[in-house]
């Protein structure tokens, strides 16, 4: 099902998710595609057209459980289990990672941290003790690790792109402000900040 969806769908379950996340947490029991939209800036066209890729998950006239419908995307995203992350770079974005309690209540655990600076393998940061990236190859392995996160200088990328690939990776975050070489079948996404923070400015007199 996952290859027949345009990619451009499945980049907005997320945001959908987050939307009932917020009206679950609020006390909100039933929603509407319009008040959905609404939330979002989107149209309630739209979502219901995304929706129904996977299914029928409300009633005209009645709207969408909040709580089934999160349950539901989730299961989609197969956002229902925990996955264990690996961190390359151990900076100060990658210290803020680690300690982002919000990534592991959505259910995406930093369990790994390697860096080739010796001033930072073996310091803790939170529960994790940086690792040395030599040794991140083997370590990915053994653990079957399927995430990263790159938050490595742009010069480095490939490079650590490369032996993720080898490990096993096949989804991988990147921060790196530079666009990395992967296989077909691997899942890339960027998060380049000041690209995010240009796309605004342009519009700021």
């Amino acid at each position: 099902m996952g290859n027949q969806v345009p990619d451009i769908v499945i980049r907005r379950l997320p945001v959908y998710l987050r939307a009932l996340n917020h009206l679950e947490a609020q006390g909100v029991a039933i929603t509407s595609s319009q008040e959905l939209a609404d939330n979002l800036g989107s149209s309630a066209a739209q979502i219901r057209k995304d929706l129904s890729h996977f299914g029928e998950f409300g009633k005209q006239g009645t709207g969408y459980h909040v709580g089934y419908l999160a349950k539901q995307l989730r299961r989609i995203l197969h956002a229902d289990r925990t996955w264990e992350v690996v961190l390359v770079g151990a900076g100060d974005l990658g210290h803020a990672l680690i300690r982002n309690q919000g990534i592991a209540r959505r259910g995406f655990r930093i369990v790994a941290a390697f860096d080739n600076d010796p001033e930072r393998v073996g310091a803790r940061v939170g529960d994790i003790i940086i690792q040395n990236s030599k040794t991140m190859r083997q370590e990915i392995k053994a653990r079957r690790i399927q995430v990263a996160i790159i938050a490595v200088p742009a010069q480095a990328a490939q490079g650590v792109t490369d032996i993720l690939v080898d490990a096993g990776v096949k989804a991988i975050l990147n921060y790196s402000p530079i666009a990395i070489n992967v296989p077909p079948a691997i899942r890339v996404q960027y998060a380049d900040p000041v690209t995010l923070l240009q796309r605004m400015t342009y519009y700021l007199s």
